[in-house]
């Protein structure tokens, strides 16, 4: 219903902003990540939105880039994840380390979120496989974990299942580029 909102920024109390939009005040939570890169107060700023209503209330989310945005409807529409969690995880890492979170299948990475256990990890990790991979991170990768996504996707391709590509990964040196890095696992996994 509310896709974006640009305004005045009023107030700023983690994790919800104040956003004044010609005479109407709007309360937005906003994760972390795009709190810290919010202009001063009295600046004009611009937020994707999502809007999400309960029984008991309606709120309004809002991110800084599109890809927070789309991670953050891909965590809510996970069972057991609300608004609140999806927050938190964003608030706890950025897109680009989710993303990774997810393409090698880490749960100890999604653990040290508060209010994210074990099971909810793993859930999360199952869930979001193949829906928030490597390319929700984008620009925000630097090259190692991007050859790292590559090497994965082509040991994928292989006919490899991501427990043996995952470990394979972790075997190779961090600055390891593609081409050099497929030999290596495909050597390891030979074994």
């Amino acid at each position: 219903m509310i896709g974006k909102l640009t305004g005045t920024l009023l107030e700023k109390n983690p994790p919800e902003v104040l956003l004044d939009c010609h005479g109407v005040g709007y309360e937005v939570n906003v994760p972390m990540s795009t709190f810290y890169n919010l202009p001063s107060v009295g600046e004009r700023v611009s937020l994707l939105t999502q809007f999400i209503v309960r029984e008991d209330a309606q709120l309004l989310y809002g991110f800084g880039t599109p890809e927070e945005r789309q991670a953050f409807r891909e965590l809510i529409k996970i069972s057991g994840v609300g608004p609140r969690t999806a927050l938190s995880i964003l608030s706890g890492m950025g897109v680009g380390d989710l993303a990774q979170a997810i393409t090698l299948q880490e749960a100890g990475r999604l653990v040290k979120v508060p209010g994210i256990g074990k099971k909810t990890a793993e859930r999360l990790l199952l869930e979001l496989k193949g829906k928030l991979g490597a390319d929700m991170g984008g620009a925000h990768h630097h090259a190692a974990s991007d050859a790292q996504a590559d090497i994965l996707q082509a040991l994928l391709a292989l006919g490899y299942n991501d427990k043996e590509a995952a470990a394979a990964l972790k075997a190779l040196p961090a600055d390891v580029g593609v081409s050099e890095g497929i030999k290596l696992a495909l050597k390891s996994l030979a074994k």
